[in-house]
């Protein structure tokens, strides 16, 4: 149980954001430097509320990103922690394992090719298997061939986020959380940061500030003095979960071949921790940053989406694909036929319609998703600027990532 306290009006780090990543990042702060005041700031109810809260609950295994990337490092980094954190500290989550799963032969090449990024990111017990042990593995599942992953599991995101809080707030009693507090503007004080909220007019004075802001991350940027030429555009996810009567058709983790031309990796099957099982997400515009319902809309930010051209350059680059997003996401029996490509013997009453999500993704301006992870700074804060996923997975070797950087170049 996370028990807010009075906060005081000045610290040594405010961290703003109350995801994963912001979570982990005080976690790994205040046990880098358990002397030092740290406040983190949410604007929601609760922690975890928005991408972390709501994506597919899935620790994955560094499989697909380029070596040598921030994602490909963190990733595999970031799983190890999240898995010793989670069995240290009850965290529900299972690492089940997950298979990767080419439907037909024209998608053998890719699979290979995820094969070799897997192994050079030395990826742990993966293996290529055959229809034949396809279906040992999964028994209603149809495919040529696949890879084997056993070291993909899932996870109560939630659950994990306000374990991580509780334990640093408890490492100093100076430092605090405020809750439903939305960061309005950050203003220099001399050698201070004053960070004020919509309910703290007066703010809160911080030596440095980390800001994790998500679906936010480019607005509270440039409202720090970021120059950022990219902009931060929503893209709704919606599953379906699958009946009593046919949860047996998915034992863990189904996923098909990615589409090497599109920054998702496709609809796949999820047993979550609760027993449920997910199939989805797909992938589409949304006219709201956190909206989560298919008729969300928000005018500012449907207008700063649509008025710039990084976001019109990826429709036009992905027409196709995003005309087949949208059909899907109000055609229960696309999306079923979607589905039955992993698994033939799925029908329309083995889907009940299931949550969404939406996904940050930080855009160019010539419509270029800007996939890895990305971290820039002021002369005494730092923003995460895109955190894609696998972030959530990633999110405590991110955590100690920033805390690196926090000692190179926070003065105190």
């Amino acid at each position: 149980m996370i028990h807010e306290k009075t906060p005081a009006n000045a610290y040594d780090i405010v961290i703003v954001g109350g995801g994963i990543v912001g979570a982990a990042t005080l976690y790994q702060l205040q046990q880098r430097y358990p002397d030092r005041s740290m406040l983190l700031v949410e604007k929601e109810a609760e922690l975890a509320d928005h991408q972390t809260g709501n994506n597919s609950g899935v620790i994955h295994s560094g499989l697909y990103y380029p070596p040598g990337s921030l994602k490909a490092k963190n990733c595999v980094e970031g799983r190890r922690a999240l898995v010793r954190f989670a069995q240290e500290h009850k965290v529900p989550h299972d690492v089940c394992g997950k298979v990767v799963v080419a439907v037909e032969s024209s998608e053998m090449p890719m699979l290979e090719k995820i094969h070799g990024i897997g192994q050079q990111n030395e990826i742990e017990g993966l293996e290529r298997i055959d229809g034949d042990q396809l279906r040992e593995i999964e028994p209603h599942c149809k495919g040529v061939g696949a890879l084997w992953v056993p070291c993909t599991g899932i996870i109560d995101y939630r659950s994990a986020t306000r374990k991580m809080v509780e334990l640093a707030l408890g490492l100093q009693p100076k430092s605090a959380m405020r809750l439903g507090e939305e960061v309005t503007s950050f203003e220099r004080t001399g050698d201070d940061t004053r960070v004020r909220t919509n309910q703290s007019p007066d703010g809160f004075l911080a030596k440095h500030v980390v800001v994790c802001g998500g679906l936010q991350a480019d607005r509270l940027a440039r409202k720090d003095g970021v120059p950022l030429k990219e902009r931060v555009v929503g893209f709704r996810g919606d599953y379906y979960e699958l009946t009593e009567q046919a949860k047996h058709k998915v034992k863990n983790l189904i996923y098909p071949v990615p589409n090497p031309d599109f920054p998702f990796l496709g609809v796949h099957f999820t047993r979550m921790t609760d027993g449920e099982i997910e199939c989805g997400p797909n992938a589409v515009f949304t006219f709201k940053r956190e909206g989560y319902g298919k008729t969300d809309f928000d005018l500012k930010d449907t207008m700063e989406a649509l008025g710039y051209g990084g976001t019109w350059k990826l429709f036009f680059n992905n027409m196709a694909f995003g005309i087949n997003e949208y059909r899907r996401a109000f055609s229960k029996r696309l999306f079923l036929k979607t589905l039955q490509r992993m698994i033939p013997d799925l029908t329309m009453d083995d889907l009940r319609p299931g949550r969404s999500g939406v996904r940050a993704l930080l855009l160019s301006q010539d419509g270029d998703t800007r996939d890895d992870f990305r971290i820039s700074y002021t002369d005494r804060n730092i923003h995460v600027l895109n955190a894609p996923s696998p972030a959530a997975t990633a999110a405590l070797a991110i955590g100690e990532h920033i805390a690196d950087l926090a000692e190179e170049r926070f003065s105190f």
